[in-house]
């Protein structure tokens, strides 16, 4: 493995601890506290990913710099080849509602999702070994993808659940979701500031913006953005002309946002807080 290609072993072991995902920003260190309210459109599915990336977790995700670090997966490393990976799952993870997340939980759920040709076991209660048919350095990438989310099974949002963050409080489908932070998370003053999240699906554009405007929610998605960008007491990400997201300046957006996806990867919930 050449030097470019460790890269994808970055924050890995002891980096890891040195990549948190918290961070300051011209608005200070993030904090806990308050409901963010949060208007999104239909289409693309937005609700559920953003339901996902919440409440479930990978082995590994990429920060919004773009290197991977531990999730679920506390430690891993490969060997020489790239070939036959170990990780060690983080020993305070627990399913909501279920326990701990086991070794044998990580593989099943693998197993499930995984469409490299491979074999997955589990090496006691806490670690697993992934052994791959041919060498890829870049598996880590691979593995914080939304399709490796750890799950119990594939379930419907209204029943969603997983490791992540925040958990479900109610749902419908294609309408609404209203989350909670989880007490006690295994990644506790790292990631999930807000107490609460209400999302609500709003398709027309023009009227995510007004909901925005008139102070109905505290960030829109991809709204209409004439109505807005004269408005001194918003934000926009990425700029006033590229408005995909709008926001009021209560909600601090961090100072380095994901770019590989929309929504700070989909990870808005679990990275942005309220002033």
């Amino acid at each position: 493995m050449n030097r470019l290609d460790r890269r994808a072993l970055f924050a890995s072991g002891a980096a890891a601890a040195l990549l948190a995902a918290t961070g300051a920003s011209a608005s200070g260190a993030p904090k806990r506290g308050g409901t963010l309210r949060l208007a999104v459109p239909r289409e693309n599915d937005v609700l559920n990913t953003l339901a996902r990336w919440a409440v479930q977790d990978a082995l590994v995700e990429i920060g919004p710099d773009g290197v991977v670090r531990g999730e679920l997966a506390q430690h891993w490393q490969s060997d020489a080849d790239a070939k036959r990976w170990e990780f060690d799952l983080h020993p305070d993870a627990q399913f909501h509602g279920v326990g701990p997340v086991t070794a044998d939980q990580v593989v099943a759920s693998l197993t499930r999702s995984l469409t490299l040709q491979c074999s997955i076991e589990p090496l006691g209660a806490r670690k697993i070994a992934l052994t791959l048919a041919e060498p890829n350095p870049h598996l880590p990438y691979v593995l914080a993808q939304q399709s490796n989310l750890i799950t119990l099974a594939d379930t419907a949002l209204p029943e969603l659940t997983g490791s992540g963050c925040y958990e479900v409080v109610r749902a419908t489908e294609g309408r609404n979701l209203r989350l909670k932070r989880v007490a006690k998370h295994y990644r506790d003053l790292q990631v999930g500031w807000f107490d609460a999240v209400d999302i609500g699906v709003i398709p027309n554009r023009d009227i995510r913006a007004e909901a925005l405007r008139d102070g109905f929610v505290d960030v829109a998605l991809f709204p209409q953005g004439d109505m807005l960008r004269s408005r001194r007491n918003l934000v926009f990400h990425p700029s006033a002309d590229d408005m995909q997201i709008a926001a009021h300046r209560n909600i601090a957006i961090p100072p380095k946002v994901g770019q590989n996806t929309a929504i700070d990867d989909g990870r808005l919930l679990e990275r942005w807080w309220m002033l």
